[in-house]
């Protein structure tokens, strides 16, 4: 059993920090920081089907596709883990998460509230965590510099290619090479940005600026919550060894 649950932590870890560590990169799963927020410009209010690429360490990478909607801070990924490709992901831990109803998770993203809840439908359950790292600052506390590289396609659109680095008043930097869409009134398409020696890409697709339901970014009613991570593996190991225990 320790095995199991060490191997689901692992993919676990792969599937949520790896492929969107430079993007929200706490520790409790996808989300938007608030310097990334910045990358959106007046865009603040979106929804979006989502690749992230991202190399974990030299020759390892995971490519997670998903879809994002965004609300002013607000952020909530829907991912299938079992989508997820790449040399860091085990197969067999992929079928793992399959035959416990893990593939399908949410993770919803609240800076407003501190807190970050991690949604599974299949197991009609979710964790819900203080939200790590997080920053104080107030949006009037980052300052954005934008320096044009060119044009360039990304994703079959026409863009403008910037180096942004956006600063917060702790003098914390944080630069991306963006994409910004001239069909899409420069929304960024595609951003790439590098976090202790690893790149990362995300792409962004099919966007529609539209508010989303209010409801995205609230925890599931019915749902059992728990408050930690290996709580409810542990829960979903010992229910699944006596559902498969040979009878007495």
């Amino acid at each position: 059993m320790k095995k199991q649950i060490t191997l689901m932590a692992a993919i676990l870890s792969l599937g949520l920090l790896s492929a969107s560590a430079q993007f929200g990169g706490h520790g409790s799963g996808p989300s938007i920081t608030e310097a990334m927020a910045k990358l959106f410009g007046d865009h603040q209010q979106f929804t979006a089907t989502m690749e992230a690429e991202a190399e974990i360490s030299t020759g390892k990478t995971v490519t997670m596709p998903g879809k994002l909607s965004f609300d002013t801070g607000k952020a909530r990924f829907e991912i299938n883990m079992a989508e997820m490709k790449g040399s860091a992901i085990p197969p067999e831990a992929v079928e793992q998460m399959k035959s416990m109803g893990m593939d399908k998770m949410v993770s919803i993203s609240r800076p407003d509230k501190n807190m970050v809840y991690l949604i599974y439908p299949g197991m009609q359950s979710y964790v819900e965590n203080p939200l790590p790292g997080k920053n104080d600052a107030a949006a009037d506390d980052y300052k954005v510099e934008s320096t044009e590289l060119g044009k360039e396609s990304a994703d079959g659109h026409e863009c403008v290619k910037n180096k942004v680095v956006v600063t917060d008043k702790k003098g914390t930097a944080h630069e991306s090479t963006v994409w910004n869409a001239t069909d899409l009134k420069n929304f960024p398409v595609k951003i790439e940005s590098t976090e202790q020696g690893h790149k990362a890409v995300m792409h962004l697709k099919n966007v529609a600026f539209t508010q989303p339901e209010a409801s995205a970014f609230e925890a599931p009613s019915g749902f059992k919550k728990y408050t930690n991570m290996q709580q409810m593996m542990q829960e979903v190991m010992m229910k699944k060894m006596g559902d498969t225990a040979p009878p007495q």
